[in-house]
């Protein structure tokens, strides 16, 4: 084509490239690379290297510039980037095409295998239910049942209730809100709070605590650093006598990550362990504080149900859920799975780059997690459901119906589980509503007294606000078009300046107000935020719609309700021209205000429109129609009037008080659960002050301090090992003449107790025998220490074998723990493994080291509790050394618990994993009864490299209703699968809220590596040691692919409450590191 001959040297050119773009000679400076083709070399190196956000700004300076050479040398290369941006997106686009039909494959599996699953256990479930019928006797209901039992209506009916409600990121406070400043300060903390406020005035709810982040940085307002803000005291004067001075509603700031920091909601995932042990103490004394006040102290008030907005705030929930054995409710407002479809169809990102930028795959994990805790899910719309929901491994619109019609039937689902999905449009406050000026009022025949909470007030000066918007235009009578948004490429903000622009005929009629947050400086701004605005002053100007554009810089939360009056003043239009809009809560705003609305049809505004019908709906990419929407609202004045009076009309359905009421009646019909204890006790296992301050093990029996085996077994002792530096290969260490460990340990052990000992022993040991008759001992072992020692060391041999590595750590541990100054007053010590607790007496009795010298013993990862007892006949007997399993554990963690079903759906695919693996599936997972247990499913791992991972593995069991945890242990060689709330880390918490025993005072020691649940262990309230060289092994490679979130995503690598010993697992290395504790 004449004039192009260009084309065919740069295709030449990238011909000649082929492979070679990564030859080791593009490292070479240009005149060092022989021959230098500049056509290849802009191929090579300059269309790689830009984004295209930096086309727009370099067609700009091409065109300007008045070379002729010049500007045709710089159009052909823009030409050659944007050819190469367009291959790329083509190739996104391709491999998310392949990533959904895997998908959906996999969702169509998943359905098939539980829908004929439970077709044959339905068959079974209807046999019984007749088998029942005829005898006359009637069915036991399954525990998936859900009943309003009389307890819960009782907290209904009474002022008792205590609603927790979590917000984590952004800036949350009460008054004067910051909306706008930033990506994470939007819709969402306005929401929070102004439910928080409305639901501590119903009458059943005696508390409301909304649970934020607390931080004092510079850049902020102080105000953020404070712990508690008071919302309201959530009662009218009729019923002020009823009230405590607890009572209503508040904002309570948790302390985690970085304290003189504001970090944005992509950098809060590692410090998410640390907010819920927080949260979890300010819960426990809440929950006794309350009691007081409400139950005259005899019983704690737990919180009805634990709400989490976000992702973020949902994994939070649900491990507060999962401790405090209370329900969960979650709400989305923007879902992590929908947004990455809607980046990857854009083609500018592959899904790396987007999951480097918006941590997305950590963010959608937590979503899944949350899917897995909770009861009730809350929507703003229908589509959320079906379209965002449907999106993700943990809820299935068809399977949810199946399991729905199971449980009205009595049916056991076997584990089965999808939370309830429930249409809740948020409410809004009408407070600050100013009725419709009397003209406007007689305009559109109503009432103003109509409006709710709309009183009759005196003519007023007009707000600030007014003014600050009129001076922008030439003509400030005309009708005003409204948009209210962040700047932020997805509210399509620049698409409705080039609609307006280019319509002329709007132009004529109308001005247009972006209310666009508060800013300073646009180059002070986010690159996103700034460089809409940036476009935004472009096209202003390229269109000369100066004088009838507004965009006033700064806005107070207080103003935007006159804002809203000023367009109704004009006769004028709301737009919300959003790409997807999960709710559109500004939609409600300006209706209740009396202005029609113009909004995306992608989202909640159909469901708003559906319900008000004040407005029409439009494409958001189609700028024509946008235009004429907008065109035909402002120029037909009957259907704008029509319009109003609509909205007018229905604007009560969103009203705060009927969303606190329907609200109310759903969390009504969850199960109400909460901690309860056998022994009766209220929680944290309170008998006296006295017996918190030390171990039963201390007053059981002064013989027990320290119980080693004088036999020498093998070559070697636990009194050896400790004398000596440990043998980093793994081998034993040769045994030399005994010392005097054992007597050295009772004196210190005896040194330090012997004195409380004598006090206590005849009261603690007669509240003991009167607590259990005559058998198991139940008052708790573990009480309050200074310092809890929990052992978490995952070292094994090749072949899964614990063997003297663990015997070396232990022991340099008890001699740290006997030289620690701080731990002088008799340590708690804890261990937490994956070994069964027969597994684990045998391989310490080896090195001379008896059980009992452990105040409680997690094993098998987590699926049991043990506490070593004195006087018993219904204990188990390891090897001469009784203890007694924690039945309060086991009925804590039975929650969701699949069984013999999850049992059978995990043997079909282990065996179909295998021989996708080319491979004899039989042959690469084994079950294991003998290690099994009620609560763990335990299998033999004979070829890792076959085995499906943790994340890939807990998706499928995902998409078929099953809801656990799955753990690969002991370097490999086993898998654990167990109930939800089941593992280590939630043991430990367990043990804080059953026994009072201090997340703050626990050091976990733990290796550089371990099983696949060793991530929880690192981060939390309680210091971590990470022993150097104490594992040689562990399961990384087992639990995530490479496309999922980081190890960084999870540990703050950083954090003051994590160490690593220098050296070695020494004594000495130990010392120092918790030193620096």
């Amino acid at each position: 084509m004449a004039g192009n001959e260009w084309i065919n040297g740069y295709l030449e050119a990238i011909l000649d490239a082929g492979a070679g773009i990564d030859d080791h000679r593009s490292l070479l400076p240009i005149r060092e690379r022989g021959h230098f083709n500049p056509t290849e070399y802009f191929v090579k190196e300059v269309v790689t290297g830009y984004d295209e956000t930096d086309i727009h700004r370099t067609w700009m300076k091409t065109i300007a510039m008045r070379n002729t050479q010049e500007r045709n040398t710089r159009l052909e290369n823009l030409c050659w980037r944007i050819w190469h941006l367009n291959r790329r997106k083509k190739k996104i686009e391709w491999e998310d095409a392949q990533r959904l039909a895997r998908r959906h494959i996999e969702r169509e599996q998943g359905h098939r295998d539980a829908a004929e699953e439970l077709s044959e256990e339905f068959s079974e479930g209807e046999k019984v239910e007749s088998d029942l019928a005829n005898s006359g006797a009637a069915p036991k209901l399954s525990r998936m049942f859900s009943l309003l039992d009389v307890s819960n209506v009782e907290q209904h009916q009474n002022k008792c209730l205590y609603v927790v409600l979590i917000s984590v990121h952004g800036l949350v406070r009460g008054e004067n809100m910051e909306l706008g400043r930033d990506s994470d300060t939007g819709g969402q903390v306005k929401y929070v709070v102004e439910f928080a406020k409305a639901l501590a005035m119903m009458p059943e709810v005696y508390r409301v605590d909304l649970l934020t982040r607390q931080f004092s940085a510079p850049e902020v307002d102080w105000s953020y650093g404070e712990p508690t803000e008071m919302l309201t005291l959530g009662t009218s004067e009729s019923d002020m006598h009823g009230a405590g001075e607890s009572s209503g509603a508040y904002i309570v700031r948790i302390p985690c990550g970085p304290r003189d920091k504001y970090i944005h909601k992509e950098l809060l995932w590692p410090h998410i362990q640390e907010f819920v042990d927080a949260a979890l103490s300010h819960i426990l004394n809440m929950a006794k504080v309350l009691g007081e006040q409400v139950n005259g102290g005899e019983k704690y008030v737990w919180p009805h149900v634990i709400h989490g907005h976000y992702a973020d705030a949902g994994d939070i929930a649900a491990l507060l859920s999962g401790a405090l054995n209370v329900p969960m409710v979650l709400t989305g407002h923007s879902l992590g799975r929908n947004k990455l479809e809607q980046l990857l169809k854009q083609g500018r990102q592959s899904k790396e780059d987007i999951n480097a930028t918006y941590k997305i795959m950590r963010r959608i994990e937590a979503e899944e997690l949350s899917l897995d805790a909770a009861e009730l899910v809350i929507t703003s719309t229908q589509q959320e459901i079906e379209e965002q929901w449907g999106l993700y491994d943990g809820f299935d619109v068809k399977l949810e119906r199946v399991l729905r019609a199971r449980s009205k039937r009595g049916v056991s689902s076997h584990g089965r589980y999808m939370p309830r999905m429930v249409v809740m449009p948020p409410g809004m406050d009408f407070s600050n509503m100013i009725a419709p000026d009397a003209g406007e009022a007689a305009d559109s025949e109503l009432d103003p007294a109509a409006l709710p909470s709309a009183d009759p007030i005196s003519p007023q000066p007009e707000p600030p606000i007014w003014s600050e918007i009129r001076r922008f235009f030439s003509n400030p009578h005309k009708p005003m078009i409204l948009a209210l948004a962040r700047p932020d490429p997805k509210k399509n903000i620049t698409t409705l300046v080039k609609a307006f622009g280019e319509c002329r005929p709007l132009r004529d009629l109308a001005n247009l107000t972006l209310i666009m947050g508060n800013r300073d400086d646009i180059d002070d701004m986010s690159g996103g935020n700034a460089n809409v605005l940036t476009t935004l002053l472009k096209l202003i100007d390229k269109y000369d719609l100066y004088g009838q554009v507004a965009y006033p810089k700064h806005h107070k939360q207080s103003d935007v309700p006159d804002i809203y009056r000023v367009a109704a003043r004009t006769k004028g239009v709301f737009i919300n021209p959003a790409l997807v809009e999960p709710f559109g809560l500004t939609l409600i705003e300006a209706a209740a205000h009396g202005l029609p609305m113009v909004a995306t049809r992608n989202g909640g505004p159909v469901d708003i429109h559906r319900a008000l019908s004040n407005g029409l709906l439009v494409d958001p990419h189609d700028q024509t129609a946008v235009a004429d929407a907008l065109l035909k609202l402002v120029s037909d004045r009957h259907l704008w009037m029509e319009c109003r009076r609509n909205g007018l009309r229905n604007i009560h359905l969103y009203s705060w008080p009927q969303h606190c009421r329907i609200y109310l009646a759903r969390i009504a019909l969850c199960r109400m659960r909460h901690p309860q204890w056998q022994d009766g006790s209220t929680a944290n296992g309170e008998l006296d002050e006295d017996s918190q301050t030390d171990s039963l093990r201390d007053v059981h029996d002064i013989s027990l301090h320290l119980s080693v085996d004088e036999k020498i077994l093998g070559n070697g002792t636990l009194e050896n090992l400790v004398s000596q530096k440990p043998s980093y290969n793994g081998s034993a260490v040769n045994g030399s003449p005994p010392s005097n460990l054992k007597k050295n340990l009772e004196n210190f052990r005896q040194g330090s107790l012997q004195e409380e000992n004598e006090t206590k022993l005849s009261s603690l040991g007669d509240k003991a025998a009167m607590s259990n008759g005559s058998s198991v001992q139940k008052i708790p072992m573990l009480r309050k220490k200074k310092r809890i020692f929990v052992l978490a060391v995952d070292s094994y041999d090749s072949m899964g074998k614990a063997g003297v590595g663990v015997l070396q750590v232990i022991g340099e541990i008890l001699k740290s723990a006997r030289q620690d100054l701080a731990s002088a007053r008799a340590p708690g010590f804890v261990l937490a493994t994956a070994m069964t607790l027969s597994e684990a007496a045998n391989v310490l009795s080896a090195g001379g080291l008896q059980m009992h010298e452990f105040d409680a013993v997690i094993s098998s990862s987590g699926s049991e509790i043990y506490y070593p007892a004195v006087h018993s006949d219904e204990v188990s007997s390891i090897s001469g050394l009784q203890f007694y399993e924690d039945p309060d554990y086991a009925t804590h963690i039975d929650y969701r618990w699949g069984g013999e079903g999850l049992k059978r759906t995990i043997a079909k695919l282990l065996a179909i994993e295998g021989d996708k693996a080319g491979g004899k599936g039989e042959g690469a997972i084994i079950e294991d009864g003998k290690t099994a247990n009620l609560h763990c499913l335990s299998y033999e791992v004979k070829d890792s490299s076959r085995v499906p991972r943790v994340d890939d593995l807990r998706k499928k069991l995902r998409m078929r209703g099953l809801r656990c945890h799955v753990i690969y242990c002991k370097n490999g060689r086993k898998l654990h699968v167990l109930p939800l709330l089941a593992s280590r880390a939630q043991a430990l918490r367990y043990l804080f809220v059953r026994w009072a025993a201090e997340l703050s005072n626990m050091f976990v020691f733990v290796g550089e590596t371990g099983d696949t649940d060793y991530e929880e262990l690192l981060s939390g309230m309680h210091k971590t040691i990470i022993l150097k060289g104490s594992v040689e092994g562990g399961c990384d490679n087992l639990l995530r692919g490479s496309g999922s979130y980081l190890k960084e995503d999870v540990v703050p690598l950083e954090s003051p409450n994590i160490v690593t010993t220098e050296d070695s697992f020494i004594c000495d290395s130990i010392l120092r590191a918790l030193k620096k504790l």
